[in-house]
């Protein structure tokens, strides 16, 4: 009998690559969705024509508690949150609530749904449902060491980070309280195609697009020496799945272990298409974060010596990608009179 999956933020990057790995190793999979009239929920349909919809909100316990209830899952994946790290600084309630507040809830749900209603000592026995959830390199924040291990001391930068720090230690509690299977993910940044627009590797991939075909002038950009640890999030949503094959939950950090500048990114990018990028690059000010992460990489040994888990796309191939995909769909915006938008999936 197949395996059950359910995934928070299916409409996402990270959801529907996963969709697509767990379909491919035969999972039965629903995405959880709030509402019908959803245009990033067709476009996902159209894509993974085998993904099962459930109607679900990580705003409300009860429908998170009918779904997990349906479906009876054998696997969750809890990868819905509000990801664009600037939105938490404007809307920091907002992105608690679904960030924070909807993990406890998703934990919950599976809580309820399994009946567990005193302490465990045991963790994660068999036949229990397994939760993963997407913790965050911004949990780092000001970086205590570098490269950033499963130990490091966490310092969130952000309000992304803080709530990030809580539902990664909540989900810890709840393994180390209820003997519930319960894992974090602590990914680094993590890119691809369908990235969302407002994030700075899709955002000049899409400017680099549009300026090779004459179609826009200039690329406003913030900190260009911003260091991150960039991979492919089609390589990521592989170790979310190997964490939770293990006999024993357990947290593992995700990435390359090599950092790139703001400013690599644009030159790759530029020079993908010929173009030199300090003559297409601005810098603005205003897009420079209130408390910047200055440096991010991971020390993904533990990942790679448990779980055989290694990237197999490295960061000037991902950039590439992702600009040769932008420039297919820009040329065919360009022919038929469209607006070339972020979301082209």
């Amino acid at each position: 009998m197949s395996k059950r999956a359910l995934i928070t933020g299916v409409t996402g990057q990270d959801g529907s690559y996963l969709a697509e790995h767990l379909i491919s190793m035969g999972y039965q999979v629903w995405g959880l969705t709030r509402g019908q009239a959803n245009p990033r929920k067709d476009r996902v349909s159209r894509l993974i024509p085998e993904l099962r919809f459930v109607d679900g909100d990580l705003m409300d316990q009860s429908s998170l508690v009918s779904a997990v209830d349906t479906i009876q899952p054998d696997e969750v994946y809890n990868l819905g949150a509000i990801s664009f790290v600037p939105m938490s600084w404007r809307q920091p309630e907002l992105v608690t609530e679904v960030n924070g507040t909807g993990v406890l809830r998703v934990l919950e749900a599976i809580r309820m749904v399994s009946g567990i209603n005193k302490p465990a000592v045991t963790n994660g026995g068999a036949g229990q449902i397994r939760f993963y959830q997407a913790s965050s390199s911004e949990m780092f924040g000001m970086v205590a060491e570098t490269p950033q291990h499963e130990d490091t001391r966490f310092h969130p930068r952000s309000p992304y980070g803080v709530v990030k720090t809580y539902g990664h230690y909540i989900t810890r509690n709840y393994r180390e309280s209820y003997g519930m299977y319960g894992v974090s993910g602590i990914l680094f940044n993590h890119e691809s195609p369908r990235r969302g627009a407002e994030f700075v590797t899709r955002k000049i991939s899409l400017a680099v697009a549009q300026i090779k075909l004459g179609l826009q002038d200039r690329l406003l950009l913030g900190n260009l020496d911003a260091v991150r640890d960039w991979g492919f999030a089609g390589d990521y949503v592989r170790a979310m799945h190997l964490m939770l094959q293990q006999d024993e939950p357990g947290d593992y950090v995700i990435g390359t272990g090599r950092m790139h500048s703001v400013r690599d990114a644009a030159r790759i990018a530029f020079e993908s298409v010929g173009l030199n990028w300090e003559e297409h690059v601005t810098v603005d000010p205003t897009l420079v974060r209130p408390a910047e992460v200055e440096t991010l990489c991971a020390d993904a040994d533990n990942a790679r010596r448990t779980l055989g888990w290694e990237p197999t796309v490295d960061f000037p191939e991902l950039m590439r990608m992702m600009v040769e995909s932008d420039l297919e769909q820009a040329r065919i915006a360009r022919d038929y009179g469209e607006v070339l938008a972020g979301a082209r999936w």
